[in-house]
Order: C-alpha cells, then sequence, then structure tokens
C-alpha cells in the first residue's frame, strides 16, 4: 500500500462486523480494539491481517464505492445506492462518458458515476457543502471529479463543455431541463431525481415543453430477504420510497 491510499480495516466477530477507512501514513489509529500503527500498512497489500496493539486482527482491503457510501462524510440524505443503481444502468454509463451532475450534496452520486465515467464536472450552490464533497472524494481517490459552487439554473448557460449524460437531484430541475438540451451530446441523457410526486409532474411537463424527449418514470423499492433455520420470508428492514427517477433521452 502506499503514502495517502484509503485503505478498508474489517474485524470479524461474533455480531456485526466491524470496519474502518483509514489512509496509510506515519499517524496512528485509535479505537475501541486498541492502536494500529498506519505505517505499517506500506509493507501490506490488500488481503493481508494486521492486529492492533491489543491482539485484534484486521483484514486489509481496498475500499469500494458502497464503503465510500457508508463511511463518507454527509451534508444531508444522498441518494440511496439502489436510486445509484438505476440512472447507471438506464443510461448505459460507460468509461468515455463525460457526466454533468447537479446538487452533489456529500458526493455520493459523483463518486459512483466517477469511478466509472471518464469525468464528471459536479454543480453545488454551498461552498460548506461543496468543500464536504472535495474532502469525500479526495478520500475516494478520485481525480476525475471536479466540484463546482454555483447554481446550476445560471451557470448552465455558461458551460462549454458537452455531455454524454446530465444528472440532476436539485429542486430547480424545472429551470434546467429547457436548458439542458444544449449541453447534451446525441442521444445523451438527463435524469432528474425527485422524492416528491409534485416536482416530478412539474419535471415531466417541463420536459414535455421542451420536448421531444423518449421520457420514463420509474421508482425502485428496495426489500430485504430474512434467511434463517426457520426458513426465508421478506425481512423488516429495507429501503422503500426515497425518490423518482425521471430519465429522459435527446
Amino acid at each position: 500500500m502506499e503514502n495517502g491510499e484509503m485503505v478498508l480495516l474489517r474485524t470479524f466477530l461474533k455480531e456485526k462486523p466491524r470496519e474502518f477507512i483509514v489512509c496509510v501514513s506515519e499517524d496512528a489509529f485509535h479505537s475501541d480494539f486498541g492502536v494500529i500503527e498506519l505505517s505499517e500498512l506500506s509493507r501490506l497489500s490488500p488481503g493481508d491481517k494486521i492486529c492492533s496493539h491489543r491482539g485484534q486482527e484486521f483484514i486489509i482491503q481496498k475500499p469500494r464505492m458502497p464503503d465510500m457510501f457508508r463511511h463518507a462524510q454527509r451534508s444531508g440524505a444522498p441518494m440511496m445506492p439502489k436510486d445509484i443503481g438505476m440512472v447507471i444502468a438506464y443510461t448505459g454509463l460507460c468509461k468515455n462518458d463525460v457526466v454533468l451532475d447537479a446538487g452533489t450534496g456529500s458526493g455520493i452520486l459523483s463518486m459512483y458515476l466517477g469511478s466509472i465515467a471518464k469525468k464528471v464536472i459536479t454543480y453545488e450552490i454551498k461552498e460548506n457543502f461543496a468543500d464536504l464533497a472535495r474532502n469525500n472524494i479526495s478520500k475516494a481517490g478520485l481525480d476525475n471529479i471536479e466540484v463546482r459552487c454555483g447554481n446550476i439554473v445560471e451557470e448552465i448557460d455558461k458551460i462549454e463543455e458537452k455531455f454524454d449524460v446530465v444528472t440532476l437531484d436539485t429542486i430547480n430541475s424545472t429551470e434546467v431541463i429547457p436548458k439542458v438540451r444544449r449541453v447534451l451530446v446525441p442521444g445523451g441523457f438527463v435524469v432528474t431525481y425527485s422524492p416528491f410526486i409534485e416536482q416530478t409532474i412539474a419535471i415531466r411537463k417541463a420536459m414535455d415543453a421542451s420536448g421531444p424527449w423518449d421520457v420514463m418514470t420509474v421508482e425502485c423499492i428496495e426489500r430485504p430477504l430474512s434467511v434463517s433455520d426457520r426458513g426465508t420470508r421478506p425481512g423488516t428492514g429495507g429501503v422503500g420510497h426515497t425518490g423518482y427517477l425521471t430519465i429522459a433521452r435527446i
């Protein structure tokens, strides 16, 4: 492992597994399991094990996006992985794509997109949210995401780049939609996210007024299964409604 690289440390107990994301450095990491000298990680590789001074054993792994989702600092409620998966699947996001994202928040969606796409430019109206997102993105080791602070409604008129995919997780989506075609490549996608039906209806009306679009609106419900010796049945947890996705293509 290299100095400055982020590392996932996982330990398995009788109850729920515990995990921590740390940075390879000269510092010491303190937890209720004891102290780990992070400099020792530079001699190790993913799959190796490291012990705290109290003898607690940890497995070393490279953090992936689901790990970053769990451990990233939050500025609010981020888009959930089930919805992010729909964005990726229905736009066919690939390694050659350039993405415009608005409503950065904690940077969760941007990080998922940036782990696949060639480049992501994301706009956040609040400077403190933008700084937090930059910190999360840096910890994820992604250098292809640019966080810009500004109101996308105003900034989209100044943008010179062209994009394969545009994602909008902002209350101002209806004001952006009439302007978005100018920055989309032929065959490009725009995806909006809203927790409310009323805003989703307004988004569809804005699509109709600025069309033609090949458009659909979907909701993804997640239901876990409870598996035990007695049998398997739907669990009581999981994620029900989070938001509505409107996916449109020119």
